[in-house]
């Protein structure tokens, strides 16, 4: 199987020549496969935000590698980043990141239109992804008339509608009622499962780190611990998830 994400060696330290330094990650190294849905879970403070920021290009590691799609993307600058980011990575935020100003549709067609795509590629991209999470009936809605839940769904659209090699959350539940975060867990799994999407899930929460197939915990800025679900129903693989979180806090 291919990986879709490659990390090596990677250090992150915080502070200049002068200053006391923090080393907020330290020999950081795993891979996600194709078609993957892996978890990063930690506390507070745990190095996993600082991670996932420097997986989707948002920071730069002190040192070591990066590698999606194959592409070292700790080397790209400028408008080669801009390009890779448009083009190869997804990104769902906890709070939503939707423009104000824009409406459903455009907010989702956002990512195609920077790339240039004409008309016709938008619509049919658009289309495809409201019909699969269930948006047809709001693309014309702002989001001040949406509901959370919708926020949320139209969030996830504009990151897959340009079909990603890696689609990475931030939280992405934690703004979301229970009933809300469900659903949005159940379409991540079903694009994960049915169009093989590769998922790199960053949180806290046990909920919803069930739903993945692979959970990486982060610990002081190292990978202390990783628990496969493999054959368990994602019920028992909740209830392994908190008894690793318990042996792993101590």
């Amino acid at each position: 199987m291919t990986n879709v994400v490659n990390v090596k060696n990677i250090e992150k330290i915080y502070g200049t020549k002068n200053e006391k330094k923090y080393k907020a990650l330290s020999d950081i190294n795993f891979e996600v496969d194709s078609g993957e849905f892996v978890g990063i879970m930690g506390a507070s403070g745990s190095g996993k935000t600082t991670l996932l920021n420097i997986l989707s290009t948002l920071d730069k590691p002190t040192s070591g590698e990066v590698l999606i799609n194959n592409k070292d993307v700790t080397k790209l600058k400028g408008n080669q980043m801009a390009d890779f980011r448009a083009e190869e990575i997804g990104f769902i935020f906890q709070d939503f990141n939707l423009l104000e100003n824009l409406t459903a549709y455009e907010n989702i067609a956002l990512p195609l239109s920077l790339q240039g795509k004409n008309s016709d590629v938008i619509n049919n991209s658009v289309g495809k992804i409201a019909k699969k999470l269930g948006l047809e009936d709001i693309l014309d809605h702002y989001p001040t008339e949406l509901s959370g839940g919708q926020k949320q769904r139209v969030a996830s659209a504009r990151a897959l509608v340009h079909e990603p090699a890696i689609l990475f959350g931030d939280e992405p539940t934690g703004a979301l009622d229970s009933k809300s975060a469900r659903a949005l867990l159940e379409t991540m799994s079903k694009i994960n499962r049915e169009d093989n999407t590769s998922i790199l899930l960053v949180t806290h929460d046990p909920f919803s780190a069930s739903y993945c197939n692979r959970i990486l915990f982060i610990k002081d800025g190292q990978i202390g611990q990783e628990l496969k679900r493999e054959n368990s129903s994602r019920a028992e693989f909740y209830q392994e998830i908190l008894d690793s979180l318990g042996t792993f806090a101590e």
